[in-house]
């Protein structure tokens, strides 16, 4: 893999226009819409902002790109994908993240399907991938997050179905989405051991209620607390078996763990090519900010880092496509490219200076983004826990 701020994917025709594409409706008229939305990092948007979003995209290809065909998609390879999700991190737009579905859109339900029923597939997962309904994911609460064996949320039987109660946190994409996949401990286990379920909730239910989440430090209002209080779901809810609900909350851990870094190589790539150019064009007494031999070097370590970031992730992904499981290669490809790329961030604020720290400006965006990159998803210490459990395997 070659280094390049520009990624053209000539060996792959497909990959080739599918990325010149995306940049054009990215660049074009996503950026026209959210203009004149008026529409920052830090708005509250609602689902009237997000439907046209949803709609024009899959009208374009991108939303649900990466499922099979009979199900709307282009079937794209892994490394395929990556590529898309670099772009959309890559990007300034506000509303990136549902181009290709991750705000509650394909890319949250496409890995559910084998479990779901038929009745299941129709009334929830094929109107997601239309853009007609989303969804979110609801694991974490506060003092369930890494240890997730550590909730209290209970499914109590109630005749054929179950009575829900508890506190679910973090769930991103809540407050503009339909339904929940979500992860509850069972209340009748007696002396086998805790055992957990998945359920497909509708957020109307009785008993549901969807609270405003935490804010995180970049300021997006994409967050949700869902609030459980004796709600009824029915068999036809239960998402897989009883006792399945950490596979399938977990389930293509490896998978979930290397289509994440994309993403923040994208940001990186980003804070990178904004660092270059301010060094080009900011003068400081009387010459380009680049002459100094300290910019230069800072500059060529940003870029080392994340050409090497960029190269493990895509050699991992390269093995999925393979058929292989690369599972210490993805704790390590999350745990370099975390804190490379926010190595990268903080050195773009750097050398920005002033401009740097402004809020709201584009540079400080990406920190905080590539900041919270280092917590989500597992974070750097339980990626090191990963590697070291492998490396000391006998």
């Amino acid at each position: 893999m070659t280094f390049t701020l520009n990624p053209t994917y000539d060996h792959n025709p497909r990959l080739h226009d599918l990325v010149a594409q995306l940049r054009d409706y990215l660049d074009g008229e996503l950026a026209d819409y959210e203009r004149e939305l008026g529409l920052t990092s830090e708005s509250v948007y609602t689902r009237e902002t997000l439907e046209p979003v949803w709609r024009r995209s899959r009208e374009l290809g991108f939303y649900g790109v990466s499922l099979p065909a009979d199900l709307g998609g282009a079937g794209l390879s892994f490394t395929e994908l990556a590529a898309l999700k670099e772009e959309v991190g890559a990007s300034p737009r506000v509303l990136s993240t549902s181009v290709l579905g991750d705000m509650g859109g394909p890319l949250r339900v496409g890995s559910i399907f084998q479990y779901a029923t038929e009745y299941q597939i129709e009334k929830y997962l094929l109107p997601v991938t239309r853009g007609e309904r989303a969804c979110c994911f609801s694991l974490t609460e506060n003092d369930a997050g890494s240890d997730v064996r550590g909730m209290l949320t209970t499914a109590t039987p109630d005749g054929d179905g179950w009575r829900l109660t508890g506190h679910k946190v973090f769930s991103t994409a809540g407050p503009f989405a339909d339904f929940s996949i979500l992860i509850a401990k069972m209340a009748d286990d007696g002396d086998a051991g805790p055992r957990y379920s998945a359920f497909l909730l509708d957020l109307d239910t009785p008993g549901c209620t969807v609270q405003p989440g935490e804010t995180p430090m970049s300021g997006q209002h994409i967050e949700a607390d869902i609030v459980l209080d004796d709600c009824y779901v029915g068999p036809e809810q239960l998402l897989g078996e009883v006792g399945q609900g950490l596979k399938i909350g977990l389930g293509r851990v490896t998978v979930n763990r290397l289509l994440h870094c994309p993403t923040a190589l994208g940001g990186a790539r980003r804070a990178l090519e904004l660092s270059i150019e301010y060094a080009r064009t900011r003068q400081v007494q009387g010459a380009p900010l680049g002459m100094l031999q300290s910019i230069q070097h800072r500059l060529a370590d940003m870029a080392t880092d994340y050409y090497a970031a960029r190269s493990m992730t895509y050699d991992a992904l390269a093995a999925l496509d393979r058929g292989e499981r690369p599972r210490i290669e993805a704790f390590m490809s999350k745990l370099f490219v975390a804190e490379k790329a926010f190595a990268i961030a903080d050195a773009a604020v750097q050398i920005h200076g002033k401009s740097g720290v402004v809020r709201g400006s584009e540079v400080e965006s990406l920190f905080q983004r590539l900041r919270m990159f280092r917590i989500l998803t597992g974070s750097s210490e339980i990626q090191k826990n990963g590697i070291a459990r492998f490396l000391l395997l006998p």
